[in-house]
């Protein structure tokens, strides 16, 4: 259906051309967390100055969101819609022919997994699967108990703290030593992140992408050896109730770019440039690190996404349109 749909709109674009003068008022969702509001900011400033349209960036979380935009049809565009949160929803609306998705904004997806510090794989291969952190397990010392073994999980309360208890307990983390360590919020589990890779120390836990601390420091993912089993994922590793956990890796999180049928159907060219629009994950972790590192909003990291890669955004772009964006940029 997607890609029936984006085929569709981008055939469009030949046959009905949107002139910059017809543009007109648009509204995208600022969401409020930093990768999204980047990538709010990137299509204003390409919208206002490559089509020559009115952009207003208006507050967005996820639910209200995909929820005004099929009710109210507003706003026009989400750039960053983590789909899963609320497919049952979105879905309804793109077959209700309220909503129509327009690419992929991270191209890979929202990544979770398991990961240990680069610098401990550069000095032993094996540390890169869960066969050689298990071998290896004493490497990782618990910061309580000497018997014990450290693993960070994620902090309690969140989802995925349940998907990476049935996780542990699926690999046998337990029967070697390893024991859940609670870093109770996002800044402990990121500090000891941090922290471990400022010491060069011994870190294994759960994380996930696109992420400022993976912009900052070099994580490789560890390797469960189990490929990707989705059923099992969605039935068993992220309920609570799952009694006999099965490895798997985290699949993929789609994170789409969203927009109203209405707003597709007055703008193709616009929902053209969309669907070329899309970050890899490793390239957004960079941005985020250095949003962070300069304490950036979205507007500032804009300008400096635009003055560090045109190569990457211009190719989302017409040269025509290309132009106006550049002309734009160098009068910043």
């Amino acid at each position: 259906m997607r890609k029936m749909l984006t085929a569709t709109l981008i055939l469009s674009s030949f046959a009905s051309p949107l002139m910059a003068s017809e543009c007109g008022q648009v509204t995208i969702a600022d969401m409020n967390w930093n990768s999204a509001t980047i990538i709010a900011n990137i299509d204003k400033f390409i919208l206002t100055h490559g089509f020559g349209c009115d952009v207003d960036l208006v507050p967005g979380e996820t639910t209200p969101t995909g929820t005004s935009m099929i009710e109210k049809g507003k706003p026009d565009i989400a750039p960053e819609m983590w789909s899963n949160a609320i497919k049952p929803v979105l879905d309804k609306g793109v077959r209700d022919g309220l909503l129509a998705y327009a690419g992929h904004s991270l191209s890979e997806g929202g990544e979770e997994g398991f990961w240990v510090p680069a610098y401990m794989v550069e000095k032993d291969p094996t540390l890169a699967t869960i066969a050689g952190i298990k071998a290896n397990s004493k490497l990782f010392t618990h910061p309580e108990d000497p018997e014990k073994f450290a693993f960070v999980g994620c902090p309690s309360g969140w989802n995925c703290a349940i998907s990476s208890q049935n996780l542990f307990d699926a690999l046998g983390l337990g029967d070697v030593g390893f024991d859940v360590i609670d870093p109770g919020s996002s800044a402990g589990l990121t500090g000891s992140i941090a922290k471990a890779n400022d010491r060069e120390e011994p870190w294994f836990g759960y994380y996930w992408a696109p992420t400022a601390v993976l912009g900052k420091y070099d994580m490789v993912k560890v390797d469960f050896g189990s490929g990707i089993d989705a059923d099992e994922f969605s039935n068993c590793t992220t309920r609570e109730e799952c009694r006999d956990p099965k490895p798997t890796m985290y699949p993929a999180s789609p994170v789409d770019t969203l927009v109203t049928a209405a707003f597709a159907e007055r703008a193709p060219e616009i929902v053209t440039y969309l669907t070329q629009r899309s970050f890899k994950n490793a390239e957004m972790n960079k941005l985020l690190a250095w949003m962070e590192d300069n304490q950036a909003d979205g507007d500032y990291a804009m300008e400096h996404f635009f003055l560090e890669n045109e190569s990457k955004w211009s190719a989302w772009l017409t040269p025509a349109v290309a132009q106006k964006v550049k002309q734009a940029i160098s009068e910043l």
